[in-house]
């Protein structure tokens, strides 16, 4: 009997500490209780339209790389591996592979064109984006020449060092 009355007591306190324990971490990610804020709103409400987004990865060895990212579902989507450079595709994600080729990662963006590489009708010229950034401050090296017209790039740096790299091929 007393170890019945024991087996009793022990279930309701592993009860209630599961149930305090629980309310505790549902309280701590409810959006009601936290700083965070979610925007699902697709307005792009006068943002630039900066195109595909890719990160440009410098790898060590492009062979070894490849087949990570294809452990993780990617597949070679563009590139040449005797080239050392590929691009990953998974969905709408994309990675670029480039072995031997620059230092450090670089976030990528391609006015004009979609995730699949597709060209886009309505897009931002990447001389309209490099006007904006510069009219806001943002130091731009190398410039694109804004008479020009069709495919250019250049580059930027963002206030942490990550290099980011603006890349129109239309």
């Amino acid at each position: 009997m007393k170890n019945i009355a024991l087996v009793i007591i022990g279930l309701l306190v592993s009860f209630g500490i599961g149930f305090y324990l629980s309310s505790s971490l549902n309280n701590q990610h409810n959006p009601e209780t936290t700083n965070i804020i979610y925007n699902t709103s697709k307005e792009n409400k006068g943002n630039m339209k900066l195109g595909a987004f890719s990160l440009s990865l410098s790898v060590k060895d492009i062979n070894t790389s490849k087949a990570f990212y294809e452990s993780l579902g990617f597949i070679a989507f563009a590139g040449d591996v005797e080239q050392n450079y590929l691009i990953m595709k998974n969905d709408n994600c994309l990675i670029g592979l480039f072995q031997g080729m620059f230092e450090g990662n670089i976030l990528t963006f391609n006015p004009g064109w979609d995730e699949s590489a597709n060209s886009i009708e309505n897009f931002q010229d990447i001389r309209e984006i490099q006007k904006h950034l510069k009219k806001n401050g943002i130091k731009i090296n190398p410039e694109v020449d804004e008479n020009s017209t069709g495919p250019a790039n250049f580059m930027l740096t963002d206030p942490d060092g990550n290099v980011i790299l603006f890349d129109q091929h239309i």
